[in-house]
């Protein structure tokens, strides 16, 4: 296959010309106090990161929507791993983690170690099965299993599982935006969702791809470096832990307890249940797996990107502590506004100039390599779940990739429309698993497992489950609660109802299937 290497030379100058033009603008026409040197880094990386994901769509073997969502299938182990964890560890996932370990303690930083033992336990029980089915989507066996009309209503949960996913990446980078460079936190948002957006409906998963491996090694790297910086100011690691220990006590361990928890302490389980299996019911995560060379391949992908979530975790959770412990006021500095401004806080104050550049550049890339992936998988599932089935049948696979290019651009400018109106990073994050683990987690268990299952069992497990789930209110989202579960405190329910909704629904289809079948064969 020949590769034409200047094909992306020309968007990506007039990509830097349209960054410098805004540069110049804001140098003359506005009062912010823009760092101007760290502003021109990020102009050239996000350069290259699109030169990289347009040169990618040349690796493409065809034009169809193979070649967009599964890159022919051929995605080799090492950069199959390396997309996987960049995937993962995205924006919502470092900020997230630095929010939470400042202001509640490490024992409710649970997502790192609870997405890792998501991406291993779907290696281990859920990839090999459906590489060898070599569906297309994560959707597929539902749809074999449950007809494609009920695909469609299953579609809805991962959709907006994908859209508030992106959208809280997006506005952890536009919070560190705003506070490492100076620049407004809308336009870095809308900016950097473009540039994503771009180079995603060029290449598609390739481009996604070699742009992952690029921004995980710029990830890794950025953060490690800020840490000693930062720990320096503050005194270094043995006094930052031992004020972080004094301040949040029991809740300074990763370990739950009743000590440091209260009467959170079934909420604590019902968020790790949630985080565990409520990672794997994801398109984002499937597509790495189906796109994967061979069962081999599926497996060790996911088990090893599990082992390098939990290493990306452990600076974002120091510079958390760091943020936590810091006298910001005998620094002669403003403490952070919130919790979620902690990452970028640290990064802006407690480092110089040039390290936060590189540290913002970390950000950047984590949140990139997240979005790209998100949009992608959503407007894979529209395109091939939705469209085709239900509107296009006859579509030809050269055409259904056009349609999913125009997905990508639909779903991407909804995520970020939602990241200009949300307030904490990880709350919406903790939410994305929320819907799929109790909407999802169970019809996708009994499409693979349960050779019983059926329909009627399956709309009645996404009732039960919907009920159950939504009658529990939730506050990011304004919705009251209208179940009386025990537990309740200060407008919170803290009894396990997710981990009833989800348990629920899966009894329920496995049970009204049985049932229906009975009924059907004694009428017969």
């Amino acid at each position: 296959m020949k590769i034409n290497f200047n094909k992306p030379i020309i968007p990506t100058t007039i990509l830097l010309s349209f960054l410098t033009i805004i540069g110049f603008f804001l140098y003359f026409f506005t009062q912010k106090e823009v760092f101007w040197a760290g502003y021109w880094v990020m102009t050239i990386f996000y350069g290259l990161i699109f030169y990289i994901g347009a040169y990618a769509g040349n690796l493409r073997k065809s034009n169809t929507s193979d070649g967009l969502m599964l890159a022919d299938r051929s995605l080799p182990l090492g950069i199959a791993i390396l997309t996987m964890s960049a995937t993962w560890v995205g924006g919502g996932f470092i900020n997230g983690t630095a929010e939470y370990a400042a202001s509640s303690g490490l024992v409710w930083v649970q997502a790192p170690w609870g997405y890792a033992l998501s991406l291993i336990i779907g290696g281990l029980f859920f990839a090999k099965k459906m590489r060898r089915g070599n569906y297309k989507t994560m959707l597929d066996p539902l749809s074999q299993k449950f007809g494609k009309r009920m695909a469609a209503v299953l579609f809805i949960p991962a959709l907006f599982g994908e859209i508030f996913w992106t959208a809280a990446i997006l506005m952890a980078l536009g919070t560190t935006f705003g506070t490492v460079l100076g620049l407004d936190t809308d336009s870095a948002i809308i900016l950097s969702a473009i540039i994503a957006i771009a180079y995603t409906a060029i290449g598609g998963l390739w481009s996604v791809a070699l742009t992952d491996v690029v921004q995980l090694f710029l990830l890794i790297g950025g953060l490690f470096l800020v840490v000693p910086f930062a720990l320096e100011t503050v005194g270094g690691w043995e006094n930052t832990w031992s004020l972080y220990v004094e301040k949040n006590g029991a809740s300074a361990s990763l370990l739950p307890s009743r000590e440091a928890l209260g009467d959170y302490y079934w909420n604590w389980w019902d968020y790790a249940l949630l985080l565990i299996f409520g990672g794997i019911p994801w398109q984002v995560y499937f597509q790495r797996v189906l796109a994967s060379k061979d069962e081999k391949t599926a497996i060790r992908l996911s088990v090893f990107a599990g082992f390098f979530c939990l290493l990306a975790a452990i600076p974002a959770g120091m510079i958390g502590i760091v943020g936590s412990v810091a006298d910001w006021q005998a620094l002669g500095l403003n403490a952070p506004p919130d919790a979620a401004s902690t990452l970028p806080w640290v990064v802006r104050y407690l480092t110089n100039p040039w390290v936060a550049t590189l540290g913002l550049g970390a950000v950047a890339a984590a949140v990139m390599s997240s979005v790209d992936s998100s949009i992608l998988s959503a407007s894979s599932l529209a395109s091939w779940n939705v469209y085709r089935p239900l509107i296009k049948p006859q579509i030809t696979t050269e055409k259904l990739a056009k349609v999913i290019q125009k997905c990508i651009w639909i779903i991407g400018v909804t995520a970020t429309v939602l990241a200009l109106n949300i307030g904490s990073v990880y709350e919406l994050w903790f939410l994305c698993s929320d819907f799929v683990y109790c909407l999802l987690f169970p019809p996708l268990v009994c499409a693979l497992f349960d050779k019983k299952s059926n329909t009627y069992g399956a709309i009645a497990g996404f009732l039960v489950a919907f009920i159950l789930r939504f009658g529990g209110g939730d506050p990011t989202l304004g919705l009251p609660i209208l179940i009386e579960y025990p537990m309740i405190e200060d407008g919170v329910v803290l009894f396990p109802f997710r981990t009833l909704a989800m348990i629920s629904g899966l009894v329920t289809i496995v049970v009204i299937s049985r049932v229906f079948k009975i009924k059907n064969a004694y009428q017969r």
